[in-house]
């Protein structure tokens, strides 16, 4: 038995409207419920990839 997952594995992916509350909130600094959506998620990763920077090379 193998832990690692089979390529025929198949995980449905379900998308979802860029502005469709994913069921979860944030706090703002007002101390407001804000609903986080699609869009919110996909900015924020847009955000973390510019951050990313090639490894150092090992020697």
């Amino acid at each position: 038995m193998s832990l690692q997952n089979s390529s025929e594995d198949k995980i449905e992916v379900i998308r979802t409207q860029p502005n469709q509350s994913l069921g979860c909130s944030i706090i703002d600094k007002e101390g407001r419920e804000v609903p986080i959506t699609e869009g919110m998620i996909q900015d924020a990763c847009c955000e973390l990839e510019k951050l990313l920077v090639e490894p150092a090379e090992q020697k």
